[in-house]
């Protein structure tokens, strides 16, 4: 079990956004398994997302791994609203549901959150105890044309993050977590870590430095590593198979046990930074660290709270075994 801010994951597993989270029967599927602790929508902006057969993925012969062309969910917010006041009305647990978001513009991004609290407010979850709905803002989508991942630039994101921090002022039950790429040197932490302790914010009745929390609450580490390739021969299944590539779009997202030993890493340094013998920003240390990338056995998940993560998620694994994967995570040898 771990607390996030306001919310409960318990056990600490959950899927990642992703594909196979999109629609009402995926999400309710995950919300049912007795192994997730919390589960995460697929990203959805304020009007939907346009996809079309070029946007697809494939699951590698030889290992868990997967090579995807998707962008954003088809399904707007509003509709994801809808599903997840279905799921948690028809239940009395406390499992939360991450609902995943992600913007251009600051008045864009008020309006998702503005319209996730509304619904917050009207079932009771900034009264509850544990909340049962977080929001994470995607900033680490590497499919989308002409839009590279809005992480990679961190400074740029600030405008959004005010608006979160905006946000999270007003009402502090809100869990709020970023979904962040994979990171190559040291400087994107650091760079990253520094922004995000400039929203740093002091609670009403104590204006000491130490008291400070972070507006972000948690990080989810890592996003699949974009520009990837593989050929048709590569892989059985692929959906190209009048061409030479594996994905229509030639280059796509590359995630489970390819990206496995990159994600330890990202994981590794952010824990360090944040509360390990390097750690040097002490107003983030409430945040914590969701790791995912190439969890696709019980050892790999073992391997992330290994290296500091507070909470473990999965997508690859959950394309190739459906919710069964979850059950293989927790119980396998």
């Amino acid at each position: 079990m771990t607390n996030i801010n306001s919310v409960k994951v318990s056990p600490a597993l959950l899927n990642s956004s992703c594909a196979w989270s999109s629609n009402l029967r995926d999400l309710q599927e995950l919300y049912d398994s007795p192994y997730t602790g919390a589960i995460t929508t697929r990203t959805a902006t304020l009007s939907g997302f346009e996809e079309n057969e070029s946007h697809t993925a494939v699951l590698g012969g030889s290992n868990t791994s997967a090579l995807n062309s998707y962008g954003y969910s088809p399904h707007p917010l509003a509709e994801y609203l809808v599903w997840v006041r279905q799921i948690l009305e028809r239940s009395e647990a406390d499992k939360p549901i991450v609902i995943s978001i992600t913007s251009s513009t600051p008045d864009g991004l008020r309006s998702m959150v503005t319209s996730i609290q509304d619904l917050r407010k009207e079932i009771g979850d900034t009264s509850r105890s544990p909340s049962r709905i977080a929001i994470e803002l995607n900033t680490s989508c590497p499919n989308i044309r002409n839009a590279s991942p809005s992480g990679y630039s961190f400074k740029s994101l600030h405008p959004l993050l005010q608006v979160l921090s905006e946000e999270f002022s007003a009402d502090k039950t809100l869990t709020i977590g970023l979904k962040m790429p994979p990171y190559v040197y040291r400087e994107q932490f650091t760079d990253a870590l520094e922004v995000l302790a400039t929203l740093s914010i002091q609670p009403e009745s104590d204006t000491t430095s130490s008291s400070a929390i972070s507006p972000i609450s948690f990080l989810t580490c890592t996003n699949t590593l974009g520009n990837s390739l593989l050929f048709s021969h590569q892989i059985p299944t692929s959906p190209n198979t009048l061409g030479e590539f594996a994905l229509p779009t030639v280059v796509g997202g590359l995630s489970g046990d390819s990206i496995h030993p990159l994600s330890l890493g990202n994981v590794y340094t952010f824990s360090q930074l944040l509360r390990g013998p390097e750690a040097r920003f002490p107003t983030l240390s409430n945040i914590r660290i969701i790791g995912v990338g190439g969890v696709t056995s019980k050892q790999a998940r073992e391997r992330m709270l290994g290296v500091g993560a507070d909470a473990v998620a999965c997508a690859t694994l959950l394309g190739k075994e459906g919710v069964r994967a979850f059950e293989i995570l927790s119980t396998s040898a």
